[in-house]
């Protein structure tokens, strides 16, 4: 049997394999899918955005009321190393505009590759379709595999089980059954549901750009596409935290303009459609949104300004938590000393998105799930040295 159990194989699990393969232990990834990493290659389809290179603190302002706790953690794994990491496994990155970072192929799929083979040159084991089903009576992690049940009994367990969105990819949460001191899962970084009327239907798939959008003290300025089932993208996802809590949605069309330039604009008798279209220049998607917030083109001359620079969002809630990027809730930190062992489980770790954190798009995600697997993956080592 190995010394040390990660259950999970997406990028929290793998980094603990590493470190715990580096450091000259034996090690068993036990994953539920028939391969590894799949929520990690799905993400790769948009261009896998793995960090945002820029300085720690601006990056730990990114998790709000986790940041101080995951401080250490990514001052050892932040942007930088996850940078170097990326091209010792020989993937050429680059920095776009807004200091996100991607592979120059803007994929997954050969950074999983290269980081596979490096964990199969250290040793480590992959057994795919084991699923984490309990304790069994000793205490012993249980799981459900192709030659039947399994017990394990390894000195060091590392749990990286992911979150409660995406189950088709791995992610169903069905481990917190297992744990106490769980916070609730909640949706992160989820799309709106909004109930078009036909109007809207020649504008599906457009995306609303160069807007604000804001809820309670959140502000995006990143675009958001008029989907089939409502609103999606990173200008809606970064507000999920205020959107769970209730809180209105506004937008505001023209944030490059302020009310007094906008009301300098008004000609004497436009039409409020000819004046979005030809004196403001919406496009025909952002125009058409306007409209259907507003219900029409009856609105008083006098409240145009101020409902292109607030416009209310009408929305029937957050999609539902399995279509999220991510979650909320998870293992709290309560539960776990600061090396991240749970304090009812001597030598059993937690890491990644199974951690009660959440954080936006952007790099933001990736970066603090591998930055939690390597800390947990380290402390499991140093547990194991020092349980010899």
């Amino acid at each position: 049997m190995s010394d040390a159990l990660i259950v999970g194989a997406g990028p929290a699990g793998l980094m603990a394999a590493g470190e715990l393969a580096a450091a000259g232990h034996s090690v068993t990834i036990a994953e539920a899918m028939p391969s590894p990493a799949r929520k990690f290659l799905m993400a790769g389809k948009s261009g896998l955005n793995l960090t945002k290179n820029e300085p720690l603190e601006q990056f730990l302002s990114a998790y709000d009321g986790r940041a101080e706790v995951l401080r250490p953690i990514l001052a050892g794994f932040g942007p930088p190393e996850v940078m170097n990491w990326a091209e010792a496994l020989g993937q050429p990155l680059f920095t776009g505009t807004t200091g996100r970072v991607f592979p120059k192929a803007m994929k997954a799929s050969p950074l999983l590759r290269a980081w596979l083979g490096q964990l199969e040159a250290q040793g480590v084991t992959l057994r795919r379709r084991w699923r984490w089903t309990g304790w069994d009576p000793s205490g012993a992690p249980q799981f459900e595999t192709p030659d039947g049940p399994v017990a394990l009994h390894p000195r060091a367990i590392v749990l990286a089980c992911g979150g409660a969105s995406w189950a088709r990819l791995g992610s169903d949460g069905a481990w917190a059954d297992w744990l106490s001191e769980v916070a609730p899962f909640a949706p992160s970084n989820a799309a709106l549901a909004v109930d078009w009327t036909d109007h809207m239907a020649p504008h599906l798939g457009a995306p609303l750009k160069a807007v604000e959008w804001r809820a309670g003290d959140l502000a995006s300025r990143g675009e958001a596409v008029i989907s089939v089932r409502g609103l999606e993208g990173g200008g809606v996802y970064g507000l999920t935290p205020a959107l769970r809590a209730g809180l209105p949605l506004t937008v505001d069309l023209v944030p490059d303009l302020d009310a007094a330039a906008l009301t300098a604009r008004l000609p004497a008798k436009a039409r409020l459609a000819h004046w979005l279209k030809n004196t403001l220049k919406l496009p025909p998607a952002k125009a058409a949104f306007f409209f259907e917030m507003t219900g029409g083109a009856g609105l008083p001359r006098s409240e145009w300004t101020r409902t292109v620079k607030a416009l209310p969002v009408r929305h029937a809630g957050l999609r539902p938590m399995d279509e999220a990027i991510s979650t909320a809730g998870g293992v709290r930190f309560d539960a776990l000393t600061p090396e991240l062992m749970l304090r009812d489980w001597a030598g059993v770790f937690a890491a990644g998105e199974m951690l009660d954190w959440e954080a936006p798009t952007g790099g933001y995600l990736l970066t603090a799930c591998m930055a939690t697997g390597r800390w947990a993956g380290r402390a499991a080592a140093k547990h194991l040295a020092q349980t010899a």
